[in-house]
Protein backbone atom coordinates (compact mmCIF):
# COMPACT_ATOMS: atom_id res chain seq x y z
CA UNK A 1 0.00 0.00 0.00
CA UNK A 2 2.79 2.42 0.89
CA UNK A 3 4.57 1.54 -2.36
CA UNK A 4 1.45 2.39 -4.43
CA UNK A 5 0.94 5.66 -2.58
CA UNK A 6 4.61 6.59 -3.01
CA UNK A 7 4.49 5.76 -6.73
CA UNK A 8 1.33 7.82 -7.24
CA UNK A 9 2.89 10.75 -5.34
CA UNK A 10 6.08 10.54 -7.39
CA UNK A 11 4.14 10.42 -10.65
CA UNK A 12 1.99 13.40 -9.62
CA UNK A 13 5.13 15.32 -8.64
CA UNK A 14 6.75 14.65 -12.01
CA UNK A 15 3.62 15.79 -13.83
CA UNK A 16 3.46 19.04 -11.86
CA UNK A 17 7.16 19.78 -12.39
CA UNK A 18 7.14 19.36 -16.19
CA UNK A 19 5.89 21.96 -18.64
CA UNK A 20 2.80 21.15 -20.68
CA UNK A 21 2.35 22.21 -24.28
CA UNK A 22 -1.03 23.82 -24.50
CA UNK A 23 -1.24 24.49 -28.24
CA UNK A 24 0.74 24.59 -31.48
CA UNK A 25 0.15 26.32 -34.81
CA UNK A 26 2.13 26.15 -38.06
CA UNK A 27 2.10 28.85 -40.74
CA UNK A 28 3.34 27.62 -44.11
CA UNK A 29 2.87 30.57 -46.50
CA UNK A 30 3.38 34.34 -46.39
CA UNK A 31 0.44 36.26 -44.91
CA UNK A 32 -1.26 32.99 -43.90
CA UNK A 33 -2.46 33.41 -40.33
CA UNK A 34 -2.22 31.09 -37.38
CA UNK A 35 -3.63 31.49 -33.88
CA UNK A 36 -3.21 30.19 -30.35
CA UNK A 37 -5.64 30.66 -27.51
CA UNK A 38 -3.70 30.32 -24.29
CA UNK A 39 -5.29 30.65 -20.88
CA UNK A 40 -4.86 34.43 -20.53
CA UNK A 41 -3.79 35.57 -24.01
CA UNK A 42 -5.06 35.09 -27.54
CA UNK A 43 -2.37 35.30 -30.21
CA UNK A 44 -2.36 35.60 -34.00
CA UNK A 45 0.80 35.17 -36.08
CA UNK A 46 1.84 35.59 -39.72
CA UNK A 47 5.05 36.13 -41.66
CA UNK A 48 6.35 37.89 -44.77
CA UNK A 49 9.65 37.21 -46.57
CA UNK A 50 12.27 39.95 -46.29
CA UNK A 51 15.97 40.38 -47.16
CA UNK A 52 16.74 37.15 -49.00
CA UNK A 53 16.10 34.13 -46.79
CA UNK A 54 14.81 35.96 -43.70
CA UNK A 55 11.16 35.73 -42.67
CA UNK A 56 9.68 38.62 -40.69
CA UNK A 57 7.29 37.06 -38.16
CA UNK A 58 4.64 39.23 -36.50
CA UNK A 59 2.72 37.99 -33.46
CA UNK A 60 0.00 40.00 -31.76
CA UNK A 61 -1.12 39.05 -28.24
CA UNK A 62 -4.49 40.20 -26.87
CA UNK A 63 -5.26 39.81 -23.16
CA UNK A 64 -8.60 38.05 -22.62
CA UNK A 65 -9.35 40.38 -19.73
CA UNK A 66 -9.10 43.43 -21.98
CA UNK A 67 -6.34 45.97 -22.28
CA UNK A 68 -3.93 46.91 -25.01
CA UNK A 69 -2.62 44.22 -27.36
CA UNK A 70 1.11 43.44 -27.37
CA UNK A 71 2.99 42.97 -30.65
CA UNK A 72 6.29 41.22 -31.31
CA UNK A 73 8.10 41.40 -34.67
CA UNK A 74 11.17 39.23 -35.26
CA UNK A 75 13.31 37.99 -38.12
CA UNK A 76 13.77 34.22 -38.34
CA UNK A 77 16.39 32.55 -40.52
CA UNK A 78 15.95 28.93 -41.60
CA UNK A 79 16.55 26.66 -38.58
CA UNK A 80 16.27 29.51 -36.06
CA UNK A 81 14.14 29.39 -32.92
CA UNK A 82 13.32 31.68 -30.02
CA UNK A 83 11.26 31.38 -26.84
CA UNK A 84 10.00 34.05 -24.45
CA UNK A 85 7.25 35.04 -22.01
CA UNK A 86 5.11 38.11 -22.36
CA UNK A 87 5.16 40.82 -19.65
CA UNK A 88 2.66 39.98 -16.94
CA UNK A 89 2.33 36.37 -18.19
CA UNK A 90 5.61 34.79 -17.04
CA UNK A 91 4.05 31.34 -16.51
CA UNK A 92 3.50 30.87 -20.26
CA UNK A 93 6.38 30.37 -22.66
CA UNK A 94 5.89 31.06 -26.38
CA UNK A 95 8.27 29.24 -28.72
CA UNK A 96 8.74 30.22 -32.38
CA UNK A 97 10.78 28.05 -34.76
CA UNK A 98 11.39 28.05 -38.48
CA UNK A 99 12.03 25.15 -40.84
CA UNK A 100 12.14 26.11 -44.52
CA UNK A 101 9.01 28.13 -45.28
CA UNK A 102 7.17 26.94 -42.15
CA UNK A 103 7.01 28.83 -38.87
CA UNK A 104 5.72 26.86 -35.89
CA UNK A 105 4.51 28.56 -32.72
CA UNK A 106 3.71 26.73 -29.50
CA UNK A 107 2.77 27.67 -25.97
CA UNK A 108 4.15 25.94 -22.95
CA UNK A 109 2.66 26.48 -19.50
CA UNK A 110 4.69 25.78 -16.38
CA UNK A 111 2.14 23.61 -14.57
CA UNK A 112 4.26 23.51 -11.41
CA UNK A 113 4.08 27.29 -11.03
CA UNK A 114 0.39 27.31 -11.90
CA UNK A 115 -0.29 24.65 -9.24
CA UNK A 116 1.64 26.67 -6.65
CA UNK A 117 -0.36 29.81 -7.46
CA UNK A 118 -3.63 27.87 -7.18
CA UNK A 119 -2.72 26.45 -3.76
CA UNK A 120 -2.23 29.88 -2.19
Amino acid sequence: MIRKTLSASLLAGLFLATPAFAEEATVGRPIEGGSLNERHLDMVVYYIPVDGDLLEVTATFAPKTGGDPLRVVMGLADGASVAFSMPGHQHSLYAFSRSGKEVTVSTETDTHLRADATMR
